[in-house]
């Protein structure tokens, strides 16, 4: 597994960006470029994405693998206590490393996540998880990335620009692909198929039993994240407190210095 750092190694006060499903490490650039003289920020590509191996496996694509995973990188950090920043799967591993051990965690940034998901989002979602397409141009790539992308809100020119050279790679006939094993997607269709219900059992009680202050970030247009149950996560558990952004649905990208503010207000209260 593969990880980027920014901030003094020796800073004990520790933030930890975790990517949603598709996405990179790569996506929190901007916001580490600001936190990194406050924080040593570590954001890892979860396996399977970015720069980090590919299972041989795809069934071990799933929330417990990730997690593992995630302690060994915070064992390494040699860090007793952090912060936590997860967009959409990201806020999952958070969640469910919080809820093991209370206190380690002493502050968790929910980004457009909670325990219970809209399954026409899921649906939309597997669509295109698990295709690999490959585009003769970086331009066509950008595109297609824009296009499944488009929830995350208004981005100038270079952002998107950005957002797709995150998560695009050359293959070996250099054509444009999608930097993401397209496995992933074996393990989120089969919970989608029969296992949801018993998954969103585990995650209301792992949100429940949180006690960190937690900050809910959504987009005000979210499909993924649903404005019920985003008022129901102020209500239990940790009573988190929430935020709803604008112009922006599945999930918010903190790219911008209204959003990244966001953050930095909240950890620093």
């Amino acid at each position: 597994m593969v990880y980027k750092e920014w901030g003094k190694e020796n800073n004990p006060n520790v933030l930890i960006c975790v990517h949603g499903l598709t996405r990179a490490s790569d996506d929190f650039d901007a916001l580490a470029d600001a936190l990194c003289g406050q924080y040593r920020i570590i954001c890892p590509d979860v396996v399977g994405r970015g720069r980090s191996s590919w299972l041989k496996n795809p069934a071990y694509y799933t929330l417990p693998v990730y997690v593992s995973d995630l302690l060994h990188l915070i064992a390494q950090a040699r860090t007793e206590t952090l912060a936590w920043l997860g967009t959409s799967m990201g806020g999952l591993i958070g969640m469910m490393i919080a809820a093991m051990d209370a206190g380690y965690v002493q502050k968790l940034i929910l980004n457009d996540i909670g325990p219970a998901l809209n399954p026409a989002a899921m649906s939309r979602i597997g669509d295109y998880v698990g295709q690999q397409h490959e585009f003769a141009t970086f331009e066509e790539a950008e595109q297609y990335v824009r296009n499944i992308s488009s929830s995350f809100g208004p981005h100038d020119e270079e952002q998107w620009h950005k957002l797709a050279r995150n998560v695009l790679k050359t293959n070996a006939q250099g054509k444009w692909i999608r930097n993401h094993d397209p496995g992933i997607a074996l393990p989120f269709h089969s919970q989608m198929e029969g296992g949801r219900q018993q998954a969103e059992k585990l995650l209301w009680a792992a949100y429940e039993s949180l006690s960190c202050p937690t900050l809910l970030v959504r987009g005000r247009e979210s499909d993924l994240l649903t404005a019920s149950t985003a008022r129901e996560m102020t209500r239990r558990g940790p009573k988190a407190k929430l935020i709803e952004l604008d112009e922006v649905g599945h999930a918010p990208m903190f790219m911008h210095a209204e959003q990244i503010e966001l953050v930095t207000r909240f950890l620093n209260s």
